[in-house]
């Protein structure tokens, strides 16, 4: 027992390593996620056929296809494609191509909750702050918007969680993040039960605090609770 713990402790500043550089990686690709995201909702609520229909078989494609097989189409494909059919040579390290195949995975999955967040907002509230003067802007912007995204918290807390935990997948082409980084070590001391287990056990604590924060943003966009949080400070005071 007092080996595999030392084993785990000599191992845990690589692994602390490889930790800061998965949520960098999470952190870059959720941003990629959400501007993404947000112009295929619009593109999806769009009055143009055509625009709606290129961001529905964006969507189709990127949430029916492994996420494992659009790395390898970035990382490999993409390069050779450019190179074969223009000419033109795309170079782009690992880390760069991690973002990109997981933020345009993820932006197809924020897309649709964005959708489905600003369709549940009654329509009754477009065409009341319509009727006040606002342009259509506007009403998304201060009267559909600031509601519906209360109601997107939680789906896009699970969608930050789930990709912090598919940056294991970049191992797989060689950039070292957190599993990455256990597999070096394996290979360095064949502890392989107890180097995987601190890697879960870190991937854990990730997921575990990053639900805790979106838990916190629900609570603190929450307006009941709000309320009862101002109406409790003025008590006290």
């Amino acid at each position: 027992m007092a080996e595999s713990i030392q084993v785990i402790l000599d191992a845990l500043p690589a692994l602390l390593t490889g930790a800061v550089v998965t949520l960098q990686l999470t952190l870059l690709s959720a941003l990629v996620g959400m501007v993404g995201g947000s112009l295929l909702a619009l593109a999806r609520l769009s009055a143009s056929a055509p625009i709606r229909w290129f961001a529905r078989i964006y969507i189709d494609f990127f949430r029916g296809t492994p996420l494992l097989v659009q790395l390898f189409m970035i990382y490999f494909g993409l390069p050779a494609l450019m190179q074969q059919a223009f000419g033109i040579p795309l170079r782009w390290d690992r880390f760069t191509a991690g973002v990109v195949a997981l933020g345009f995975n993820s932006a197809a999955y924020i897309a649709e909750i964005m959708r489905a967040g600003i369709e549940s907002i009654d329509l009754g509230q477009s065409e009341a702050s319509q009727s006040l003067g606002l342009g259509s802007v506007q009403t998304l912007r201060y009267v559909v918007f600031p509601q519906a995204l209360r109601r997107m918290l939680p789906p896009l807390g699970n969608e930050f969680i789930t990709m912090l935990k598919d940056t294991s997948l970049v191992a797989v082409i060689g950039f070292e993040e957190l599993l990455r980084q256990g597999q070096l070590i394996v290979a360095r001391n064949y502890q392989a039960f107890q180097i995987y287990l601190a890697v879960a056990i870190t991937y854990l604590i990730l997921t575990i605090l990053s639900s805790r924060v979106f838990s916190f943003l629900e609570d603190w966009m929450n307006p009941i609770k709000r309320a009862k949080r101002a109406s409790n400070q003025a008590a006290r005071s």
